[in-house]
């Protein structure tokens, strides 16, 4: 075995906790249960690590099998990773039988036309998850295993969630892997980001249920009155209008909890307004700027802007609709014109 792999193989089981090695060790299912027999997992990680170093060195162990290792801790620690969204396009609507083999077989023939050293490994899940590593090297050096970039396609979807590399100018070649493997011709980036690859999950595929209604506020009640009935009064708007703007919030978030989002940005275009007799502006061109929203849970702190009064009930439309845009996103830039750096297939 080559002394990268087992220095590679070494360092991830090192960064698995040691109460979750066996399992892992189990799931990846490259040592036999009789070997797993023979390690001592109550021992320090670091001797543990050796030991399992030497028995994929019995097996054998390449840098492929070291890599589907590395995408089971991944799997299941995919929060440690920053995940954005990206949704490709057909030029019909019809949907096309998907072939795995085939897709792994362009997929690997498009990347390894354009970079010679690379390392692809793919593992398959459950719910209909294809996983991807790519591991980058340059013309002259072998691929860097421990920078690569993770890519989530769920079959059948045009929705793909890659979690890049500290190299920008893989990206591009990333992405023309892609739609050429999935038979799409556009991919875009959504512009969401989270650590939290179900919450990113849970906004594009509409696994929860958030309201984007809009509401007229009513005006508190006023006039000339006894101070006594007054006090009365302003108690009783209080109440009202928190149980007002709690109701609002429901209608607008839900009661469930919010997908974590962290990340969000959209290209905003209106027009000013002002006195024609001003001639202010000589032509009428739309005012354009680009909106971008970050915070640790952005639709939390959204949904409780209102209830700690730093924003009137019920939210903007601006603030409220940034799930439903996201998945409006092709409908929105073609209609507007506004499309930012795209990735097409020749």
């Amino acid at each position: 075995m080559d002394e990268t792999v087992a220095e590679y193989i070494r360092r991830t089981v090192l960064k698995i906790p040691r109460d979750e090695i066996k399992m892992m060790l189990q799931k990846w299912g490259f040592l036999s249960e009789a070997q797993l027999q023979t390690l001592n997992f109550h021992q320090i990680k670091d001797n543990i690590s050796q030991e399992v170093v030497q028995l994929c060195e019995e097996n054998s162990a390449d840098i492929k099998q070291a890599a589907v290792l590395d995408i089971i801790y991944n799997h299941i620690y995919q929060n440690k990773r920053m995940w954005s969204v990206y949704q490709m396009k057909r030029s019909g609507e019809e949907l096309e039988y998907f072939d795995i083999t085939d897709f792994k077989k362009k997929f690997k023939r498009r990347l390894r036309s354009a970079l010679k050293n690379v390392t692809i490994t793919f593992k398959e899940y459950e719910d209909n998850a294809i996983w991807i590593r790519v591991a980058w090297g340059t013309p002259h050096k072998k691929p860097n295993q421990y920078k690569p970039s993770y890519v989530v396609y769920h079959s059948q979807t045009p929705y793909v969630f890659i979690s890049s590399s500290v190299l920008k100018s893989t990206l591009p070649l990333l992405c023309q892997a892609l739609i050429v493997a999935s038979n799409y011709h556009d991919i875009r980036d959504m512009e969401l980001r989270s650590h939290s690859l179900n919450s990113l999950k849970d906004i594009v595929f509409k696994r929860y249920s958030q309201n984007f209604q809009t509401c007229t506020p009513k005006p508190l009640q006023g006039g000339n009155v006894e101070p006594e009935i007054a006090d009365i009064r302003i108690v009783e708007e209080n109440r009202s209008e928190k149980e007002r703007i709690h109701r609002l919030n429901q209608e607008v978030f839900g009661s469930g909890p919010q997908p974590k989002l962290e990340f969000a940005q959209y290209r905003l275009e209106t027009m000013f307004k002002s006195d024609p007799k001003m001639d202010v502006l000589d032509k009428k061109e739309p005012f354009r700027c680009l909106v971008k929203f970050s915070s640790p849970h952005l639709l939390e702190s959204l949904k409780f802007l209102a209830p700690a009064g730093m924003a009137d009930a019920p939210l903007s439309p601006l603030l409220t609709c940034i799930p439903h845009k996201a998945r409006n996103y092709f409908k929105i830039r073609e209609k507007k014109g506004l499309y930012p750096e795209s990735f097409v297939s020749p």
